[in-house]
């Protein structure tokens, strides 16, 4: 998978599985949801650490820019599942964080 729409496919999948990931470990271990919680998000935190590989970029590239997609999905997450609506300064830093994205992905080099 190439291209600009490829590589963004790519960093949302991988985002969605770090964070919902992540957030199934945090129920199970913080908030006692059931241990099939807890080793769903282990598995699924596993996908994510394979899911960047099909990047064209190198591995530093790709994690750098993962970065900045991390931060706009993780205020999207906040959002959607905790009720917590990001403000003008959220908006502000999640556009230079794409802005940058772009740049490290997709400068011509």
């Amino acid at each position: 998978m190439t291209g600009l729409i490829g590589s963004a496919a790519l960093f949302v999948l991988a985002g969605l599985c770090e964070i919902g990931g992540g957030w199934l470990m945090w129920q199970w271990w913080r908030n006692g949801a059931s241990l099939a919680a807890g080793l769903l998000g282990a598995a699924i935190l596993i996908a994510y650490g394979i899911i960047p590989t099909y990047q064209p970029a190198p591995f530093g590239r790709v994690y750098a820019a993962y970065g900045g997609i991390f931060i706009v999905l993780s205020l999207l997450w906040a959002w959607a599942i905790d009720s917590t609506p990001p403000d003008r300064f959220d908006l502000i830093g999640a556009t230079l964080c794409l802005a940058g994205v772009l740049v490290i992905m997709h400068a011509p080099r």
